[in-house]
């Protein structure tokens, strides 16, 4: 493995880079806005606040069944063709809750049915990175991903709060469906066509063959190292972070603690994505995934506002830690499932993070937000400890020294 780090310049160099990057940020700014648009429209034909509440986690909830059931697409299928369906999908989901009068039920059911291929599509664009940025590149690639999936989230709500005051939310949903339209033209203009990486398996369908990748990629030791120490620290700062609504009393004052939250994530993903060489990356993972749940130990005290905000910062910065697990990982899955292995990386992430924000929520009932804040980031810690064997780089193996031939003899 070389030492020396890709550069920004060497990626956005690469044109199919380039699409995939645009249509990612089109994707997540899209979403957010999208969510917050059906959220604010059930709660003003219901007046609740829990199928509001519900509404808004809608789109998430679908992960779980698409990854254990319909991943095996994301190889069976063309990579660039499902990526256009995936943007699509979405457009059309967007008009049918903007106009088509639907009640209440049947919208959050349509996001839910839409959703559940949303793993696919997902993967599909994950598995691609590693063709099209070989290398370091791929790490950096994924790096800037995650940096612009923050700004995103954090700039789509901000944005579509205003924009949703301004033109209402069925409104919103059609620029939502606007961006997915431009999303979907950017990719059929801008990637070439790529067969896909697996035929499947003769006459299994795709559940079958979902299910039975699942298990092999699990089976795995190697790969289910990396799997875990990929989902379990991340459920622990998931569950902390759920408790900061509670904890400081309302949505104002924690929407500058979760902010900062993105912030430290995006500033922590840049500056180790960019700045470390390869080999101080895979080096950093432990103490990083480490810093992950430490600062959250400190709400035990009780911190104010800045307080808060600040160490909230701290500890999302050491979401960097998955950058050094990233070649590893594409090096310890077969080249021909390497879609499903991405997305069910990306399904177990959801899904760890929902369970990890429902647990931390019952504890919170029981002991109070601070204190279960505090035991999240412990349980962090330990988790990140107790998978150090591996966080840690794998040593190479020693090479055996071969006698040179005499050519004077």
């Amino acid at each position: 493995m070389s030492e020396r780090g890709a550069t920004f310049g060497e990626v956005f160099a690469v044109r199919e880079f380039k699409v995939l990057f645009g249509s990612f940020a089109l994707l997540v700014a899209g979403d957010s806005v999208k969510m917050l648009a059906l959220s604010v429209l059930v709660y003003a034909q219901t007046g609740s606040p829990g199928l509001s509440a519900a509404a808004y986690m809608a789109g998430w909830l679908p992960y779980i069944a698409g990854g254990v059931f319909l991943l095996s697409l994301a190889d069976r299928l063309p990579p660039r063709a499902l990526m256009i369906a995936g943007e699509l999908v979405r457009a059309v989901t967007c008009l049918l809750l903007a106009y088509a009068g639907l009640p209440v039920w049947a919208m959050i059911g349509l996001v839910l049915v839409t959703g559940v291929f949303s793993p696919v599509f997902g993967a599909a664009r994950t598995a691609l990175l590693p063709d099209v940025l070989p290398g370091d590149a791929f790490v950096l690639g994924r790096s800037l991903m995650g940096v612009t999936s923050a700004a995103a989230q954090v700039t789509g709500l901000a944005v579509g709060g205003a924009f949703l005051a301004a033109v209402g939310p069925d409104g919103a949903l059609a620029a939502t469906a606007g961006l997915s339209l431009v999303a979907a033209v950017l990719l059929r203009r801008g990637l070439p066509r790529r067969p896909a990486r697996s035929a499947g398996a003769g006459s299994r369908g795709a559940v079958g063959q979902t299910l039975r990748v699942n298990g092999r990629l699990l089976a795995d030791r190697r790969v289910r190292g990396l799997l875990l120490a990929s989902w379990l620290p991340t459920a622990c700062v998931a569950g902390a972070e759920a408790m900061v609504v509670p904890y400081l009393g309302g949505q104002g004052r924690a929407g500058l603690v979760l902010a900062m939250a993105a912030v430290g994530m995006a500033v922590g993903e840049f500056t180790v994505g960019r700045f470390a060489p390869p080999a101080l990356r895979e080096r950093l993972s432990l103490p990083l995934a480490v810093l992950l749940g430490l600062p959250w130990l400190a709400f035990a005290a009780g911190p104010g506002l800045a307080g808060a905000a600040a160490l909230a910062g701290v500890a999302t910065a050491g979401l960097a830690y998955q950058l050094g697990l990233q070649r590893r990982f594409v090096d310890a899955v077969p080249e021909e499932v390497r879609g499903q292995a991405f997305g069910l990386l990306s399904a177990g992430l959801m899904s760890g993070q929902a369970a990890g924000a429902a647990l931390v929520g019952v504890l919170g009932e029981l002991a109070g937000p601070g204190p279960a804040i505090a035991v999240a980031g412990g349980l962090g810690v330990v988790v990140a400890l107790a998978l150090a064997g591996v966080l840690r780089p794998e040593r190479p193996a020693p090479v055996k020294e071969e006698a040179l031939p005499n050519h004077g003899e």
